[in-house]
């Protein structure tokens, strides 16, 4: 039986989180398999600290502008095949996806876009999710098996954030978006945490600025979803409400075959 842990974690700028331990970190929990979101760097800009690191391969999605966006997977084993899109440049352009082929599953990393700015940037989000959505359900239909994680910026119902009623109106937990991530896993995609944790307060995001989390005032919008036909490779899915150094904290999965 091979046993796979998974880890994803928005680190909201990769030379930021560093500096707050997380190096340290990754080397005591030693994932398999390491996704970030929001690395706010090329990989030309890190050092070996950051791109060799002992036991890893590591491959990064860089946006077309410095300091934005931009995701990361670290990998103990080497996947048969990774890319860096779904073969749309709109949306390709902004180093939202790495994606990695393994003989069990194929992995994508995505940080999703944030709707909050416009209503112009809030269709980007809504137009982004539906190209995904198409791109993963004909992968499905062809018989791959999927695992989806990163920041995907939506709270899905009340229970996944502090303050529903409140936010009710503002991107992030506006119907529209809540109802993409029901016709996502209508179409045969499962909320991990979902399966194992159904308590409330289980956040992953809260708002620096007012100090959210120092009164749990938070969000759940990182997720890990797996494709229905691997529901029977999952033994675990988690929060890890107690690591710091991002407004964000990781979440992970675990997976055997």
């Amino acid at each position: 039986m091979k046993k796979l842990n998974l880890i994803s974690w928005n680190v909201n700028g990769i030379r930021a989180v560093a500096r707050k331990g997380f190096l340290e970190w990754f080397a005591k929990e030693s994932p398999d398999i390491l996704c970030l979101q929001e690395t706010k760097a090329w990989r030309e800009q890190l050092d070996d600290s950051f791109t060799n690191i002992d036991g890893y391969t590591s491959y990064f999605s860089e946006a077309s502008k410095k300091g934005y966006s931009g995701t990361a997977i670290y990998t103990k084993e080497q996947p048969k095949k990774v890319t860096h899109g779904i073969g749309i440049d709109e949306f390709d352009s902004e180093g939202r996806f790495v994606i990695a082929e393994y003989k069990e599953f194929l992995l994508f990393n995505i940080y999703f876009p944030n709707g909050k700015r416009d209503k112009e940037r809030l269709q980007y989000k809504m137009d982004f999710y539906e190209a995904f959505q198409k791109h993963a359900v004909e992968l499905k239909k062809k018989g791959k098996k999927i695992v989806v994680c990163g920041d995907v910026n939506t709270a899905h119902k009340e229970i996944d954030l502090a303050r529903p009623k409140e936010n009710r109106k503002t991107s992030g937990f506006l119907p529209e978006e809540c109802a993409w991530i029901d016709r996502f896993l209508a179409d045969g995609f499962i909320d991990t945490l979902r399966v194992f944790n159904q308590n409330p307060e289980v956040y992953t995001w809260w708002d620096m600025v007012t100090r959210a989390r120092e009164r749990n005032v938070g969000w759940r919008i990182d997720y890990f979803y797996i494709s229905s036909n691997i529901k029977k490779n999952l033994t675990n899915a988690f929060v890890m409400q107690d690591v710091i150094g991002s407004d964000h904290c990781p979440l992970g999965i675990e997976l055997e075959f």
